[in-house]
């Protein structure tokens, strides 16, 4: 686990992201960190074996330790991260979670549960409801703006009163990415980012990224995380974290012209006929949209759109669409008719065009 790099001190985040990550500047040496494809390391050094660590790691992990202000760890995907940070709940643990995050960590808290645990679930903006739940409680999860239906929680309160009674506090940092939020420095415990999204940012890579802060008590537990990590094999191969750490580069870029994308998109979605009810955290990439009409009204929108991509994932430069509830695993408390919008780079009246359209045609 690669430690807060100090080559590159008083950088804003932008500059950074460029210049993280990268082999030391001496003559001759390569501007890019290399792709080291060994299962098997000679004795002695640093690591004996891939499942343990890759020089491509740590490139990468000094760079997303560095924009998180900790120690980062990198995993095979998001739900390897999510599944690391969760393994921190002891046996017959509580944990505290909005009703509604990501439907990943809604199977895997179901999980828990079946397995003996506890989970206390509240609206992600019952601020004083998710406090009260915290007392006896093992770890609390944040996720803001939630997924899918893009509810801000009050990070900073929430946060304040699990370090207060001692609870472990895992903020999921994948919405807002670095440029937007950084939970570390608001007193969270671990960051967990599925990278495969605005991280990676090019739909073709898996990783995730846990961090933790940089002291003693993250030392702790990001040893931890490790362990869990080498143990359950969910390690990142060589090749996806040498694009993840090419595609952070251009995130400063990507991530301003979609989120101003996705301002003036939920400007224009505002009194639509066909949109029932926007649902936009006020920043960020992201926004859904509740249809006016039915499940069918709303899978005709997803079939309807050329420049808009029918897919389920996020955070890529192409822009994305899906009714959520199609999923099996989404949780009940997701509209039917509701369509999530991961908004990309393409030129905003491109998008407004195709969506309007598409939406016309739902009417």
């Amino acid at each position: 686990m690669s430690a807060t790099p100090d080559r590159h001190p008083d950088l804003h985040l932008d500059t950074f992201l460029v210049s993280a990550g990268r082999p030391l500047p001496e003559p001759g040496a390569p501007v890019n960190p290399p792709v080291v494809l060994s299962s098997t390391y000679v004795a002695d050094g640093s690591v004996n074996y891939a499942r343990a660590g890759n020089p491509t790691w740590d490139a990468f992990e000094e760079a997303l330790g560095g924009l998180e202000g900790g120690r980062a760890l990198v995993h095979a995907s998001g739900m390897g991260a999510i599944s690391a940070a969760l393994s921190l709940v002891p046996a017959g643990g509580t944990v505290v979670a909005p009703d509604t995050t990501y439907n990943g960590t809604v199977q895997l808290l179901e999980a828990l549960e079946q397995a003996g645990g506890t989970v206390r679930r509240r609206h992600a903006t019952d601020t004083d409801g998710l406090v009260a739940d915290l007392d006896g409680a093992d770890l609390v999860w944040i996720e803001s703006p939630t997924n899918p239906l893009m509810d801000v929680m009050d990070v900073r309160t929430v946060l304040d009163a699990a370090r207060a009674r001692g609870v472990v506090s895992v903020v999921d940092n994948t919405l807002p990415t670095p440029l937007g939020c950084r939970p570390l420095t608001l007193g969270a415990d671990v960051v967990v980012h599925s990278a495969t999204k605005y991280i990676a940012g090019h739909s073709d890579v898996l990783l995730g990224v846990t961090v933790v802060t940089d002291d003693a008590a993250g030392a702790e537990i990001g040893e931890r995380l490790r362990r869990h990590r080498t143990l359950h094999g969910a390690i990142a191969g060589p090749l996806e974290v040498y694009l993840g750490l090419r595609g952070l580069r251009t995130l400063a870029l990507r991530y301003e012209r979609a989120s101003a994308n996705a301002a003036e998109l939920a400007t224009r979605l505002q009194g639509h006929p066909a949109a029932e009810r926007v649902r936009y955290p006020g920043s960020g990439a992201m926004l859904s949209v509740d249809i006016a009409g039915d499940v069918h009204a709303a899978e005709r929108v997803c079939a309807a759109t050329r420049v808009w991509v029918h897919s389920t994932s996020l955070g890529g430069v192409e822009s994305q669409l899906e009714r959520r509830r199609r999923q099996p695993s989404e949780p009940e408390t997701v509209p039917p008719n509701l369509i999530r919008l991961s908004v990309g780079i393409e030129h905003v009246d491109d998008l407004w065009t195709d969506l309007d359209q598409a939406l016309r045609a739902a009417l």
